[in-house]
């Protein structure tokens, strides 16, 4: 039987070499495109990448462009916080009400500001 050689393009090869220097991995990109062989796409790196390596970003900003960013991620965390504890509280207070209203058997809302939950609707006029 005759074995297969497989020949790939320039572009192909720079199109995976590009893939790779974005985040993917080797395997996948062996597993992506049936490349069968374990060191193909190492040798591409080698031949089309920038020295083998993944391109690093490098982040350029003034010391006040870089407070202004921790303070603001430091605002979105506190909000983050706050929020998840107001969604306790709701589902704390819903809990309770629910209780209640199996102990007395009312509809103890039925005067009381309508859920968050709930779809707004309009108050009835008298």
């Amino acid at each position: 039987m005759k074995e297969k050689i497989m020949r790939y393009s320039e572009s192909f090869q720079r199109t995976v070499v590009s893939e790779y220097e974005t985040g993917s991995s080797i395997l996948g990109l062996q597993k992506k495109y049936g490349i069968n062989g374990s060191e193909t796409i190492r040798n591409w790196i080698k031949k089309y990448a920038k020295e083998g390596f993944r391109h690093e970003i490098i982040r350029i900003q003034t010391t006040e462009e870089a407070s202004q960013l921790k303070a603001l991620q430091k605002k979105v965390a506190f909000l983050e916080q706050a929020l998840g504890k107001l969604a306790m509280e709701k589902i704390q207070l819903e809990s309770t009400l629910e209780i209640l209203e199996e102990i007395y058997g009312e509809d103890i809302k039925k005067n009381a500001a309508r859920l968050s939950s709930e779809p707004c609707r309009e108050p009835k006029k008298k």
